[in-house]
């Protein structure tokens, strides 16, 4: 069977397709569908902006589709920047901007505490829903550090590592980030569910 990764971003669809594997699914990336329209993300929380995507997806191509929203949660910045993260600062803005600005808004904090979390939805085209979560906790350092990864890796160090996600090789960051844990508990949750649909 097809599925549909239902993401512009190639960083997310990279991951997605070297952690989870399952048999008989052949993943279709969304450079397939070039007429869906973006989704609009204004929901409050991320399994909410997951699951419209998963539906939307799923809905406009006739083909089941999984979808990932997630971000970063800091304690002291009451859970920011949350479902706003890609956005942080300002609509538009780049990874280097958002980075920065919260590195403004952390200055002189000594809690830097904060987690990773993220939502997976998949979608039958009949507008059934399932979703599967993960988190990853750690703390953020005081200025950017590694050229790997996206988004705010370069700023987030796991708990029991050194090193932030943009340090750490991609086989091992794949193996306990926040997306990771949530592919492997849809892994777990959804191959009875998916073994049974015909291609």
């Amino acid at each position: 069977m097809q599925i549909i990764l239902a993401t512009r971003n190639r960083h997310k669809a990279a991951e997605i397709c070297a952690i989870l594997t399952l048999p008989g699914v052949e993943w279709k990336t969304a450079d397939d569908f070039p007429h869906v329209l973006p989704v609009v993300e204004d929901g409050t929380t991320f399994e909410a902006n997951a699951i419209r995507k998963a539906l939307t997806w799923a809905r406009t191509t006739g083909h089941w589709a999984l979808a990932d929203d997630s971000g970063l949660e800091v304690d002291v910045l009451c859970g920011e920047p949350g479902v706003r993260s890609s956005r942080y600062a300002g609509e538009g803005a780049d990874d280097a901007a958002n980075r920065r600005k919260l590195l403004a808004d952390m200055e002189g904090e000594t809690d830097r505490q904060a987690r990773f979390r993220c939502v997976l939805a998949l979608a039958a085209p009949d507008g059934r829903v399932w979703t599967a979560t993960g988190q990853c906790e750690g703390r953020l350092t005081t200025e950017p550090r590694g050229t790997g990864g996206f988004g705010y890796d370069s700023l987030f160090i796991p708990y029991g590592y050194d090193k932030t996600f943009a340090e750490l090789p991609p086989e091992i960051k794949n193996q306990i980030s926040h997306r990771a844990r949530a592919l492997e508990a849809a892994r777990e949750q959804w191959a009875s569910i998916l073994g049974t649909v015909k291609a």
